[in-house]
């Protein structure tokens, strides 16, 4: 079986590969590389020159082979390679007739737990999000309390904005509703640690991407000093920058995409580290039913999971474009047992999905219009 043909698709808001083999099969993989799906795309066919004739099964050589055909690393290759890492898992489960968690060690669950990705502006939304939340059977809910011109709020009101927002969660969900706090990176080591002892009594499963993640020193000395856990990682592409994740900040979430740290080979290895920590796994995911199905087959595999992210966009009349072999239970997804990811594109929709960047080109400004710290 060799691979002889590669397509490329901007669809929905992000980048799709397809790698077809001369037996007939094909694989589909998508890129989290959100910010330049179409830098993904050009990456892509620089790698067609090496895949196309090669043997789709041997994966973890590809792997090697495409991470060092060149001196540059960084989201863009590797949200490349995550791609078409993912498709090659889609074809070999499909070769060998097993779902893609079978190859990877075997299920340690039988379903995935999920939390859903919601949220309000005001305590009186935030109330309803999280009762509802519960009502239709989630046991974990993720949202933004950093809300507004936050970044011009004096210190003071942005973290009692937040504390209420946080507060009004907790009383709505109750004490068996897990909440989990995103911060997307806009506040300042300083300012974060100043949110985090306000929402200390709440009892967060974990606050997430407090501060930019420029510096692995800086997260790290942050998840030793946070009063709650910590989970980092959405934007980190390696097993190394994970590695000095770990072993500089200690036992925290790590929050890997499959769709751009290295797909699941190097997902895999993430998770094992991160279990070597004491740490546990809770992959992010926000770009479709694609990603959302090479995620659960991951889930399924390691010891170390705790909850999937997860957004009913998924569920949109614009997601329809993929097929998927699964469905959502409530707050959970039993494991797709159909071999392959279980995922396919629907050949009329296509071209009737327009893409669309969910790059606006617009850095946040603050009002003395320096350059504030952006998602």
């Amino acid at each position: 079986m060799k691979i002889d043909r590669i397509e490329s698709f901007l669809i929905g808001n992000s980048y799709v590969t397809r790698i077809h083999t001369d037996t007939g099969l094909s694989g589909i993989g998508s890129t989290a590389c959100w910010g330049y799906p179409e830098a993904v795309e050009r990456v892509v066919n620089v790698f067609k020159d090496y895949l196309i004739g090669q043997d789709p099964l041997r994966i973890e050589h590809h792997w090697q082979y495409l991470y060092r055909m060149g001196p540059f690393r960084g989201t863009v290759l590797c949200g490349a390679l995550s791609a078409v890492d993912i498709a090659l898992w889609d074809i070999k489960g499909k070769h060998f007739q097993v779902p893609v968690w079978e190859l990877l060690g075997g299920n340690c669950r039988d379903q995935i737990r999920l939390h859903l990705m919601a949220g309000g502006g005001t305590p009186e939304s935030m109330h309803q999000v999280a009762k509802e939340t519960v009502a239709e059977g989630f046991t974990a809910l993720k949202f933004d309390p950093v809300v507004g011109n936050y970044q011009d709020m004096a210190t003071d009101r942005l973290v009692k904005t937040a504390r209420d927002l946080v507060a009004a969660a907790r009383e709505g969900g109750g004490p068996d509703l897990d909440l989990i706090v995103e911060v997307h990176r806009k506040l300042t080591p300083l300012s974060s640690l100043s949110l985090a002892q306000a929402l200390a009594p709440f009892n967060l499963l974990f606050i997430e991407d407090p501060i930019q993640i420029d510096s692995i020193q800086s997260q790290a000395e942050l998840a030793r000093r946070f009063p709650m856990p910590v989970g980092n990682g959405e934007r980190l592409t390696t097993i190394w920058e994970f590695r000095e994740l770990l072993e500089k900040g200690g036992p925290q979430y790590v929050r890997p995409d499959v769709a751009l740290a290295g797909g699941l080979s190097h997902c895999k290895k993430i998770a094992a580290i991160a279990e070597s920590y004491h740490c546990a796994v809770v992959l992010h995911n926000f770009l479709g039913p694609l990603t959302t199905c090479a995620s659960l087959h991951l889930d399924a595999s390691i010891p170390n999971f705790v909850t999937q992210e997860y957004t009913k966009g998924d569920e949109a009349p614009h997601n329809a474009v993929y097929k998927v072999a699964y469905k959502r239970e409530g707050g959970y997804i039993p494991i797709p047992q159909v071999p392959g990811l279980g995922v396919e594109l629907d050949e009329a929709l296509i071209a009737q999905t327009p893409f669309k960047s969910l790059n606006s080109a617009q850095t946040p400004l603050r009002r003395d219009g320096s350059v504030a710290y952006a998602v």
